[in-house]
């Protein structure tokens, strides 16, 4: 009962697992492919969430983890890796770059970080597009063999359902309500013995581990990566939209936010007219979300029905007591 009241929407969440994991067996291939892209934007949102939300530090930077993990899987394939094993060496990767980028930007504060990122992101695409082992502007494909795209499915299906698991765990112990603090007041957390960079470090590369493991299933499932799709400024972008409209700070928001987005892009994708404007649409949206409701559509979800808060909200001092 103690879980339902901090998380109501668990039950909704259950409900829909089982519906993608149920799906291979009665939906077509086409709908397959849209569930596919949920979860992976799910996993996107939620990664990032770790960071931005429960700690406050917004990053714009997240393509270059799904590059990383992209890129590592398409060069190991074709050297002769099976792509399965290629995913945790993706995963570390993207963990020590997160390390060595998080050391000198975390040291700046509010849009100054948020800048820095920027930097990187693009530094990283640029890299990539000038390298001839990358395959540069042009990008490189898969080796020729089998692709089993319900092997694939499943796999971002647990990967979504393994990403909000972790985070809904470090949401309720030590190292939540420390990131929490942080997103507080970083002077009094750091004041009370919260050891901020470590912190941050910490739910930096977890989230860059998620995040490479899902550029990984991501480059596997379409055959084929560019610098221009999977290191994109647009892509970095998108990834924090999400859980901002949806409800930063929450698990069920980067949820909704991811869900929305996947829902709005199929259906723009669909209208060659509209095909490039999903991110105007999506910056409207957020724009009327931080006009009206800043804490996004679980926000309004509280508002509507008089719930208890979904964020969980302790004081720094509680994280200081739990760690």
């Amino acid at each position: 009962m103690g879980v339902l009241r901090r998380h109501p929407a668990l039950p909704l969440l259950l409900l829909f697992a089982a519906g993608l994991l149920l799906a291979p067996l009665f939906a077509e291939r086409g709908t397959l492919n849209d569930l596919w892209n949920m979860a992976f934007f799910v996993v996107l949102a939620s990664a990032w969430n770790l960071l931005g939300g429960f700690a406050g530090q917004v990053s714009l930077g997240y393509s270059a983890f799904v590059g990383i993990g992209a890129y590592t899987t398409v060069l190991l394939a074709n050297a002769g890796w099976s792509p399965a094993l290629t995913l945790p060496v993706g995963a570390v990767i993207a963990v020590a770059f997160s390390v060595a980028v998080g050391l000198p930007t975390f040291r700046l504060r509010g849009p100054y970080f948020t800048i820095a990122t920027i930097g990187v992101g693009e530094a990283v695409r640029v890299i990539a597009s000038g390298l001839e082992f990358t395959g540069g502007s042009s990008g490189v494909r898969m080796p020729a063999a089998a692709f089993d795209f319900n092997a694939n499915y499943y796999a971002m299906v647990a990967l979504a359902l393994v990403t909000l698991a972790l985070v809904g765990w470090l949401q309720q112990h030590a190292f939540g309500l420390s990131l929490e603090a942080i997103r507080q007041d970083i002077d009094a957390a750091e004041a009370l013995g919260v050891h901020s960079t470590q912190a941050k470090l910490q739910a930096h590369a977890i989230s860059a581990a998620l995040v490479a493991v899902a550029g990984g299933l991501f480059a596997t499932n379409f055959q084929y990566i560019s610098p221009g799709s999977v290191f994109d400024f647009r892509l970095s972008l998108t990834i924090v939209l999400m859980p901002i409209v949806g409800g930063m700070g929450t698990l069920t928001g980067p949820v909704l936010g991811a869900l929305l987005f996947s829902y709005l892009q199929i259906k723009l994708l669909a209208s060659p007219t509209l095909r490039d404007s999903y991110l105007f649409i999506y910056g409207g949206l957020l724009i009327v979300v931080m006009l009206f409701e800043p804490k996004g559509i679980v926000g309004l979800w509280e508002r509507l029905i008089g719930a208890r808060p979904w964020r969980r909200t302790p004081a720094v001092g509680e994280a200081r007591r739990a760690s």
